[in-house]
């Protein structure tokens, strides 16, 4: 018999449920989890208690999903989401039930769920853990399979689709071939799941172990056309030369290979899109085919993709500035200025995350990692950033106000002007000195004048 290590906390929790004649239950990933050997403190609980009943045995309780019968209750300083059993109507937006009725059974609750390995209860009292579908020998055989009908679990919720592919990355199992059978059959209810829901699920299975896993049995499903068109697109593209994989199969493989390397969403995400402009600027050579301003490109679909998916701007911004600087070529010949302008370009902040998203492209290609040019320019850069050199606007011995000062109008010359002593500075930092600045400024804007003249 399995049990499940209940906490204090939980106990007394549980307490107030049977002392009034009700009964609750932990389910879903954290027993699953504790079955595996792994650490999951993110309980979830089932009960027979109606929601009414749940919000009048506690003080503090918020009705989250009342309609389908989930309630948080605030217990002991910690929010615990509470859900009656409950059985559901037919799915016909595909996306929630079209009925709710809340029932005394467990059992009938458990059938509901989506696959064997997440329908587990552990007693919140003895901590014996129940399992009606067998899902302990699919744990032992690190299978994931629909409970039922797979076809109809998949119809009730398009994302159980994506959470399958996110489960199989997630602890390294394979997906049941009547599970995946239907998965593929219903792959276009996922057109019905809103972004956000699906950007979740993506941005899981990305941050898990096995990414890769769970990228190829979308790809198998024929899913990432719908969820990542933009991505989908690479595969068939050959590149040829240094590379052993098309574009598609390449940008997995970065994808896994940056999990050693960060556990970053920005980067490996970076990681996966980095090569997604191929696809539209290929052309086609005998020896090697050629991919001219793909950063650039995959910038802008790297921007197309994360906005669809409803991602914040920040990380819009992170995901898509590494995508677009991903090609630097650093030599040991750069001068100190092109280290400067490399430093300003990226970003101080940035240039970790850059150096990452190479050696996972590079250990993809080559199975392991050429650092030596990295660590030279690192390097560099440690030396310039300690020399406290000039590397942006703000770092200049002068301001805006300064250039008022002068008599430079407010607008566009203000700021054009603070750009080219900014480039001036990158190229001899002893420039950057308030009064030879000021000098720089004055003769800068007769240049601006007789060209405008001219």
């Amino acid at each position: 018999m399995h049990t499940f290590p209940i906490p204090p906390v939980i106990k007394r929790f549980a307490k107030q449920f049977k002392a009034s004649g009700f009964s609750l239950y932990i389910v879903g990933g954290a027993v699953r989890d504790h079955l595996l050997g792994l650490e999951n403190e993110d309980y979830d609980f089932t009960t027979d208690a109606l929601p009414e009943q749940v919000i009048g045995l506690f003080h503090h309780v918020i009705p989250t999903g009342i309609e389908h019968g989930t309630v948080t209750v605030h217990f002991e300083h910690q929010s615990f989401e509470v859900t009656t059993f409950r059985s559901e109507g037919d799915y016909r937006d595909g996306r929630h039930p079209d009925s709710v009725t809340f029932i005394r059974s467990l059992e009938e609750d458990l059938k509901r769920r989506d696959f064997t390995i997440n329908a587990f209860a552990a007693d919140c009292e003895s901590g014996i853990i129940i399992d009606q579908h067998e899902g302990l020998q699919d744990l032992k055989h690190r299978v994931i399979r629909a409970i039922g009908d797979a076809s109809q679990r998949f119809s009730e919720d398009g994302l159980r689709i994506l959470r399958a592919c996110r489960i199989a990355g997630k602890l390294d199992f394979s997906i049941e071939a009547n599970t995946l059978d239907a998965m593929q059959a219903k792959r276009e209810g996922l057109r019905m799941v809103s972004s956000e829901r699906i950007r979740d699920e993506l941005f899981k299975l990305v941050l898990s172990d096995h990414p890769s896993k769970g990228l190829y049995y979308l790809k198998t499903c024929r899913l990432l056309p719908i969820v990542l068109p933009e991505l989908a697109a690479g595969e068939g593209i050959e590149q040829k030369g240094m590379h052993h994989q098309d574009v598609l199969d390449h940008g997995i493989a970065v994808c896994q290979a940056s999990v050693a390397l960060t556990g970053r969403l920005e980067v490996r995400l970076a990681a996966l899109l980095h090569d997604i402009g191929k696809s539209e600027v290929v052309s086609y050579h005998a020896q090697r085919n050629t991919f001219y301003q793909h950063d650039v490109v995959g910038e802008n679909l790297t921007k197309t993709v994360l906005k669809r998916l409803k991602a914040s701007n920040e990380q819009i911004q992170q995901v898509s500035h590494l995508v677009r600087h991903h090609m630097f070529a650093y030599q040991s010949n750069w001068t100190d200025s092109a280290v400067r302008r490399f430093i300003t370009t990226v970003g101080k902040d940035e240039i970790g995350a850059l150096f990452v998203l190479r050696m996972a492209d590079q250990i993809a290609i080559h199975g392991k990692a050429d650092i030596r040019l990295l660590e030279e320019l690192e390097g560099r850069i440690r030396t310039i950033i300690e020399q406290q050199d000039a590397l942006s606007i703000k770092d200049l011995a002068i301001n805006g106000n300064d250039l008022i000062g002068l008599g430079i109008p407010k607008g566009t010359r203000i700021g054009a002007t603070l750009s080219y002593l900014l480039e001036t500075v990158l190229d001899d930092p002893r420039q950057n000195e308030r009064q030879q600045l000021l000098q720089l400024a004055k003769a800068y804007q007769s240049f601006l004048d007789s060209a405008r003249q001219s």
